[in-house]
């Protein structure tokens, strides 16, 4: 697991992944911020390498690794978007990448993964199961397990994503992140500690591991209920991840499908900007405006964009975006 990182060790992994990971763009909406009753400041990670913020942890935490560690393979488990990002970084260093995924993992990431060279193991339907796969096989192997959250590495990497989007939009009231095993929140608050800002775990109702942690003083585990947004389903957010989170957090914000759906679309809409259902968790907070009427200025992680044209479609016709049809909050 390792040491807790700090803030300096964001700025470190900032210098380090320039030029090996793209400076993704921040988004500004009119309408939204109509929908919502704020500013909003959209860090569009749906445009990052591999479609997801996934791909700064796992950049940096395998370029940590030492060329021995590195040719024993690489083994890391994930629901998709890790399972990408690992993938990549072990492709850019010609290593062997295994990946453990969940039996329902979505199509177009199981697809992403093995055109990037990854060898896809399917691990039951939790985290914990495709954890215990990954671990069953370095036994064999010998290989190195990349953390999908609970690792210091990652979690620096992670949060880069807010040191970027402080840099460039200067002060913001609050920050919203969705959360799966708390990687890129761990990050986001170690950023904005000493940017001065406000941060809002933001989870689906019933797979609210962080939120109900938080409440019981303790690392909850969580029986993930239903979601769309599959890339937050954590069985227990990670031990480094909830030291951090326990300390600065804000709050914690459950959002449910619909609000998700209609945020998602919304963003498709009056953005221009496509993300999956993980990647609007946080966008589902503002534009539903479950956050403090205080902030005014909200900066948002759109965390990933990994959909397929069915998927689109789908969503499109079930979720109706805000300010469409008769909605009069525009």
């Amino acid at each position: 697991m390792g040491q807790e990182p700090i803030y300096q060790d964001v700025v470190a992994a900032a210098a380090f992944l320039e030029g090996k990971v793209h400076r993704t763009p921040v988004i500004r909406s009119d309408a939204l911020d109509a929908i919502a009753g704020a500013e909003l400041y959209l860090k569009a990670e749906c445009m990052q390498l591999v479609g997801a913020f996934k791909a700064r942890g796992a950049q940096y935490c395998v370029a940590q690794l030492d060329a021995d560690a590195r040719s024993r393979g690489i083994i890391t488990y994930s629901s998709g978007n890790h399972a990408q990002a690992v993938a990549l970084a072990a492709q850019r260093h010609g290593v062997r990448c295994d990946v453990a995924m969940p039996e329902d993992a979505p199509a177009i990431k199981v697809a992403s993964v093995r055109a990037l060279g990854g060898h896809i193991i399917f691990a039951g339907l939790t985290s914990d199961d495709r954890k215990q796969v990954a671990h069953e096989l370095q036994a064999k192997t010998g290989g190195v397990v990349i953390q999908p959250f609970d690792d210091p590495h990652i979690i620096a990497g992670q949060g880069t994503a807010s040191l970027e989007l402080f840099d460039d939009v200067g002060q913001l009231d609050a920050l919203l992140v969705p959360v799966g095993g708390g990687g890129l929140i761990a990050g986001a608050c170690l950023v904005a500690a000493e940017r001065g800002a406000k941060v809002y775990a933001v989870e689906p109702h019933g797979c609210d591991a962080m939120g109900q942690s938080i409440d019981a003083g303790k690392r909850v585990a969580v029986q993930p209920g239903p979601t769309i947004a599959d890339g937050l389903k954590p069985v227990m957010v990670g031990a480094l991840n909830f030291a951090i989170a326990q300390r600065e957090l804000a709050g914690c914000i459950r959002v449910d499908d619909d609000q998700i759906g209609c945020a998602l679309s919304s963003l498709l809409i009056h953005a221009k900007v496509m993300v999956e259902p993980s990647g609007a968790a946080a966008s589902a907070a503002a534009l539903s405006r479950l956050v403090p009427q205080t902030a005014r200025r909200v900066g948002v992680i759109l965390s990933g964009g990994n959909f397929s044209q069915q998927q689109v479609a789908e969503h499109m016709l079930r979720f109706r975006p805000h300010g469409v049809d008769g909605d009069q909050r525009l």
